[in-house]
């Protein structure tokens, strides 16, 4: 298997089904659906920017990237994502017990984009008392 490869058969046999099917608009046909989602998924599990997806693998990398935003569009992902959802939670594999942290995460003072009065902080008022001290 080369590295390449990210989909066994088994896998891309249980996603492929949702893939869209060309419709009868004319133009050009799709790319091969399967490549072009390995390629999805290979630039996600590396890291890389999509111009650098490996052309001769996985094809123009703007195809890999307009794939992926129509599946993102039209539902695509959010159907497979649901039912391998369903398939996984009827065999029992998920677990869904819930942890909840009451962790309270505060900003600091200066985090917010709210104007104190100079007084609370020293602001220029200090500033320009040293000036005069100084003199």
């Amino acid at each position: 298997m080369s590295r390449f490869a990210v989909l066994s058969d088994a896998e891309w046999d249980r996603i492929g089904e949702f893939m869209p099917r060309a419709g009868g608009k004319g133009g050009r046909p799709f790319a091969d659906h399967r490549t072009t989602v390995e390629g999805i998924i290979y630039r996600y599990r590396t890291g890389i920017p999509w111009r650098d997806l490996p052309r001769e693998v996985y094809g123009p990398w703007q195809t890999v990237w307009k794939r992926h935003a129509r599946f993102t569009e039209d539902g695509t992902w959010d159907r497979i994502w649901i039912a391998l959802m369903a398939e996984a939670d009827a065999a029992g594999e998920i677990d869904w017990d819930v942890a909840v942290d009451a962790t309270i995460n505060r900003a600091h003072q200066h985090a917010t984009n709210t104007r104190r009065p100079e007084q609370d902080t020293g602001g220029s008022s200090e500033l320009q008392e040293f000036g005069r001290l100084g003199r």
